[in-house]
């Protein structure tokens, strides 16, 4: 379960603004606020049903755009690029500092930094 919601958040992290206003509302009500469908239903004056087409159409669009564009599995792979960057410039940096290498330490400082500066983005 944690993993679909998960996914969701995902998706509508991404693609959450191509949703219409009220497919946007009824989807973080439904997985953001973990409101249920008849509590949604309930306070929008609509059927449980009616809640339930709404977020189904929602996913659907979300989830036919990552087929399409792939921008999450990417993200992904990038974030697990940049981690291994990260442990390969910190290990230069332990072997260089060693060495008594200012330069190359330098350099090995100067990669570690833009990989951490690009992983919080």
């Amino acid at each position: 379960m944690k993993n679909q919601a998960y996914r969701m958040a995902m998706l509508f992290d991404f693609y959450g603004d191509v949703l219409t206003d009220r497919q946007k509302e009824f989807y973080d009500l439904y997985y953001n606020e973990d409101l249920s469908l008849g509590e949604i239903a309930e306070n929008y004056g609509i059927t449980r049903q009616g809640v339930r087409d709404v977020i189904v159409r929602a996913e659907a669009v979300l989830t036919e755009l990552e087929d399409k564009t792939g921008l999450i599995k990417r993200f992904h792979s990038t974030h697990r690029q940049l981690e291994q960057l990260l442990q390969c410039a910190q290990r230069m940096v332990e072997l260089t500092a060693r060495q008594d290498s200012a330069e190359l330490e330098a350099l090995a400082l100067q990669i570690r930094d833009g990989v951490q500066t690009l992983l919080k983005e």
